[in-house]
């Protein structure tokens, strides 16, 4: 009977802890980004009408791990981004907005464990501001159209601007080129 009871218990518990399911995934994949800006009615890739809204709202339409970057100037961890070292040809954008930011032919291999581009898609499409979070002085990049925090820009990039636009993942959303 004690033999018995362990047996039911045992298999008990090996059924439940097989359909609880995996666990949930640390970072949205690309599949549930897009779900997402699906559900974010300020999400577009065709207006550039500049977006003036409060946290509160941003916190309602943004997945929590992209709010925390794109709204408290969040870092992702070094080499754990989806894009870091992605090689997809296409357009990267704004994961709140959907603003154009940067395009695969700008994007290079850095080695600082964030996707790095040379140059944005055009004029306007970032922001700047001066960061001296943590005793340095940097220049953080903002999306132009939303003003979410993105990443840093750093002056040791290559030509043709010397410029290395390094970016957290988590605030871009990359769609392919047509055919690829």
């Amino acid at each position: 009977m004690h033999r018995m009871l362990i047996f039911i218990l045992y298999t008990t518990v090996v059924l439940l802890a097989c359909s609880a399911g995996p666990p949930p995934p640390k970072s949205l994949s690309s599949e549930a980004m897009s779900e997402h800006s699906v559900s974010n009615s300020y999400y577009s890739r065709t207006d550039t009408t500049q977006l003036d809204l409060p946290d509160s709202v941003w916190k309602k339409v943004l997945p929590p791990e992209v709010y925390e970057v794109a709204r408290h100037a969040g870092t992702e961890r070094a080499f754990t981004g989806k894009y870091w070292d992605f090689e997809g040809r296409g357009t990267y954008y704004c994961a709140a907005c959907g603003n154009a930011l940067f395009r695969s032919d700008a994007k290079f291999a850095s080695t600082c464990g964030w996707p790095s581009f040379f140059e944005t898609v055009r004029l306007g499409s970032v922001e700047y501001r001066t960061d001296k979070a943590f005793g340095m002085s940097r220049t953080e990049v903002l999306c132009g159209r939303c003003g979410v925090h993105l990443g840093h820009v750093f002056e040791d990039g290559p030509p043709p601007t010397g410029k290395r636009f390094c970016m957290n993942s988590i605030v871009l959303d990359f769609e392919p080129d047509e055919g690829d």
